[in-house]
């Protein structure tokens, strides 16, 4: 039996259970192969680690899983994939075996990123049907250039054929238990599920269509609950809806709280979800809370009408205060986030969001100053065509032709000192959030943030967001 051993160099904290890792080990398990973990994120020294593993194990493939590219933070650009790179070239001392790149980070930008970490294999996309695949013709020394979604090195540059999308409906309730997720859970403060792929949204910033595809795949009811059973059984009770927007479409979030609701999970698990302002109903309100739900983070990204249409979004400012007084008359935590700073962006515009949120009044406001631009998104393709980045003043970062380091755009609008003047319209109010350089309670980047990683040590659970809330407003209790 052919074995792979699935990486997982994500060292973010506080940590983040890969759950696409579970995900690629059931469907490993049910093609015939066996699965093994190296999982990075609590390494003292990744390298002895790698060294350690790969003595003691032999292995037929590697899969190396990219979650993220860089902390997606203007202020400290801390960009992975040279850390990444050292573990890669670390891995190619130890081992022979094929070493494939996957996960939602490496699918924004494969190519890229096989070039720079000279790695000649890649799935961009989901794995669940490619991996075992690649795996099985690898193991039989068979050609597999015809994999779909597979990446690889040709004598022309890279190749890359067309995903094959997972029939999200028909596949069971996957087993989580390769990961040792009540070690995230503990160290982490909630474990995390899907319920959907894909988004057909145009949000001109957004590479979630580039990597998840663009038409939404549903999973089924049955086989989500089944899976908040299982978690449930490890001890895990909090957990987030990794779905770029849950609530859409919305007789499929009614689905599936109806479900856990019938199985009697709503008052057992407590999660927390992303949801479009819109659709957002009373009725969906009430169905959320019967099923458990303990906050929503809603992607508003503006209270400016004209903002929104920059953007690409397809609500409107009246939905914004709709679902904030829903909310509010439920009883349900939410948080609003913003992206501010995009072409269009003026002062005024700035202004009358932030006047717009201390009105509506979220319990949380995520105020993040520049737009991280993504290369193939609408956004970073029509910047471009106005001429070179690197002449660009909105640009912050160093852009190349292919946009694989961090960039930012902040509209010059703004004036020269953009985080400045974001800072005096909201006047020290503790309700908004920065990814960087806030005073304490208010960092909500979450890449090494000692605040969190401290007080889900002292039993805090839920959303991170939701912690930094309560240790804001003095609620020492953990959730």
């Amino acid at each position: 039996m052919a074995q792979v051993l699935l990486v997982n160099p994500n060292r973010m904290r506080p940590p983040v259970a890969p759950i696409a890792l579970d995900y690629l080990a059931s469907a490993l398990a049910d093609s015939g192969f066996e699965a093994d973990i190296l999982d990075l994120c609590f390494a003292d020294d990744w390298a002895s680690e790698i060294e350690r593993c790969l003595t003691a194990n032999d292995v037929a493939v590697v899969a190396f899983s990219i979650r993220n590219t860089d902390d997606t933070s203007l202020a400290t650009r801390d960009f992975f994939i040279p850390v990444f790179k050292r573990m890669l070239d670390c891995l190619k001392t130890h081992t022979g075996a094929p070493i494939v790149l996957g996960g939602s980070g490496f699918s924004i930008m494969p190519q890229s990123i096989l070039g720079y970490c000279d790695i000649g294999l890649g799935i961009w996309g989901e794995g669940e049907h490619a991996l075992p695949l690649l795996v099985e013709r690898i193991a039989a020394n068979q050609v597999y250039d015809d994999v779909p979604g597979l990446i690889y090195r040709s004598q022309d540059g890279f190749h890359r054929n067309p995903p094959a999308y997972v029939d999200l409906e028909s596949i069971p309730a996957p087993r989580r238990t390769l990961v040792d997720n009540r070690r995230y859970f503990a160290g982490g403060g909630m474990g995390g599920i899907e319920t959907k792929r894909g988004c057909p949204k145009r949000c001109v910033y957004c590479a979630d269509p580039l990597g998840k595809g663009d038409r939404t795949r549903l999973r089924a009811p049955a086989s989500v609950a089944g899976e908040i059973e299982a978690l449930l059984d490890m001890g895990i009770d909090h957990l987030h809806l990794c779905d770029s927007e849950f609530n859409l479409p919305p007789d499929h979030a009614e689905a599936v709280c109806r479900e856990i609701v019938r199985r009697g999970l709503g008052s057992r698990v407590r999660w927390y979800a992303y949801c479009s302002p819109a659709p957002f109903t009373v009725e969906l309100a009430d169905l959320f809370k019967q099923a458990g739900c303990a906050g929503i983070n809603f992607g508003v990204d503006s209270a400016d009408e004209g903002m929104l249409r920059s953007l690409g979004r397809d609500f409107t400012p009246a939905d914004v205060e709709r679902t904030a007084q829903i909310c509010r008359d439920k009883g349900i935590v939410f948080m609003y986030d913003l992206l501010i700073g995009a072409p269009g962006e003026t002062r005024a515009s700035l202004r009358h969001t932030i006047d717009s949120m201390k009105r509506l009044s979220p319990h949380r406001v995520g105020a993040n100053l520049g737009v991280r631009l993504w290369p193939g998104t609408a956004l970073a393709e029509s910047l471009g065509r106005q001429g070179r980045l690197d002449r660009n003043p909105g640009i912050h970062g160093t852009p190349d032709d292919k946009l694989f380091e961090p960039v930012f755009f902040i509209s010059p609008e703004l004036g020269e000192d953009p985080g400045g003047y974001l800072s005096d319209v909201i006047g020290g109010d503790r309700r908004f959030l920065f990814m960087a350089g806030a005073a304490a309670g208010q960092n909500y980047n979450y890449n090494d943030n000692t605040l969190l990683s401290d007080a889900i040590g002292k039993g805090h659970r839920g959303a991170f967001w939701d912690i930094l809330r309560r240790i804001d407003e003095g609620d020492g209790q953990p959730l």
